[in-house]
């Protein structure tokens, strides 16, 4: 299976950047992954709704240039589906089961994804209500894919 995280910017914080590398080094035996960071635009403070949709709209462009075709695409979204990590472990065997050899998550920059992402998205996911910072969401999703390996496989992992 191929997995590929698509996210907008870059990890600045050295502490985050480890725990994807730690990541990076678990998933390798379950899958070969791919994390391509798109370029973020800049998002001055009181920006105007108009401004903010331009943003999105520019982020989107570039994240558009990665999705493949023949790839499953899972947005995260505050508002997608709540899976808990057997369910979330299920849908990635699933996929895997139906053929699906590549998936795309895509995580959004600040001001979240645009509509178009979103619409391109064949399911979306979130992980909670609340809203994370995009550096620490991608150390997040890429625990929860390794966690969904380790059920998968029905290794031991921590309930």
């Amino acid at each position: 299976m191929k997995v590929t995280i698509i996210c907008v910017g870059k990890i600045k914080e050295d502490f985050y950047r480890k725990a994807v590398s730690e990541y990076e080094k678990r998933l390798s035996r379950y899958c070969k992954l791919d994390i391509i960071e798109v370029q973020d635009e800049k998002t001055p403070d009181n920006a105007s709704p108009a401004l903010e949709e331009q943003i999105k709209e520019r982020e989107a462009a570039r994240i558009f240039k990665y999705i493949k075709e023949d790839a499953h695409v899972i947005s995260l979204e505050i508002t997608g589906s709540k899976p808990d990590s057997v369910s979330f472990a299920n849908q990635l065997n699933q996929l895997a089961v139906q053929g699906k050899s590549h998936i795309q998550f895509i995580i959004g920059g600040s001001l979240g994804l645009h509509q178009s992402v979103s619409d391109a998205s064949h399911q979306a996911v979130s992980f909670s209500n609340m809203t994370f910072p995009h550096q620490l969401m991608r150390v997040i999703l890429l625990e929860q894919i390794y966690r969904g390996y380790r059920i998968i496989k029905g290794e031991p992992y921590h309930k």
